[in-house]
């Protein structure tokens, strides 16, 4: 029986060179897109992926309408060329499942009662796939809602924690999310400290558990930063900025 591989060394590092407590870089852009009413990009590690609001207009079919609020639509895919091997470009299940979990994370942010009769559409896309993509698209598309103008209670961020070698660690690669024994994808929104995403898969003991939520949201009130920051430096310097951080896990 072949032996499993380390994911962690002897010194505590990862395959990737960072600590157990680190985030990888990040990278946000904000208003990347001219032809969409709100656009954000992020890179998220090697996650590259952008995400555009269109909205609100005019819901299509009339049918589906809501009288007292606004209908939130989200479209989850990655791009053929995202992974190692082609993908086939039609909706697969998987993503059709992380659409519904990016609308579902990013709803109770949004003051869908301002636009009644009418439909939001999100369009998160990934252009190339490192692990935790799903969370970085909700970080991108709170940013892309924020850009349109779309009246929000507090931005949604999103980070994940996994387990790897029998430690919990913060924000899981490609290789530690499929050969890892855990992994917990979280959003939150930080003003109002209200959890919006928590899924776990893998095996957990109720202190893990502990110490992956507060590992959870200390990561993402990190990436929060960085998201405020994109967007000041946006609107308030008159041009769309690139926020990078090589140590925000520090």
């Amino acid at each position: 029986m072949e032996e499993k591989r380390k994911l962690i060394d002897e010194n505590g590092l990862r395959t990737d060179g960072r600590r157990w407590d680190e985030l990888r870089p990040i990278k946000i852009e904000v208003g990347t897109l001219q032809n969409a009413d709100g656009s954000a990009y992020i890179e998220f590690g090697k996650n590259k992926i952008v995400a555009a609001v269109y909205g609100p207009k005019e819901m299509h079919p009339k049918h589906m309408l809501l009288a007292d609020r606004a209908v939130l639509k989200c479209r989850y895919h990655m791009a053929p060329f995202s992974v190692d091997q082609r993908k086939n470009p039609a909706p697969s299940r998987r993503e059709i499942e992380i659409s519904k979990v990016i609308r579902e994370a990013i709803q109770p942010a949004l003051i869908l009662e301002d636009y009644p009769r009418t439909a939001i559409q999100i369009y998160v896309e990934v252009l190339q796939s490192d692990g935790g993509s799903r969370v970085a698209g909700i970080t991108a598309a709170s940013l892309a809602l924020a850009d349109a103008g779309i009246n929000m209670r507090d931005l949604v961020v999103g980070c994940a924690v996994g387990k790897v070698d029998g430690k919990i660690v913060l924000d899981l690669n490609d290789t530690e999310d499929k050969e890892g024994s855990g992994d917990m994808p979280y959003a939150f929104m930080p003003n109002l400290n209200q959890v919006t995403l928590l899924q776990l898969d893998g095996l957990f003991t109720i202190e893990e558990f502990k110490q992956a939520l507060e590992m959870a949201n200390q990561g993402a009130r990190k990436v929060y930063e960085l998201q405020r920051e994109a967007l000041l430096r946006k609107y308030f310097a008159g041009a769309t900025v690139e926020t990078t951080t090589e140590e925000v896990g520090e």
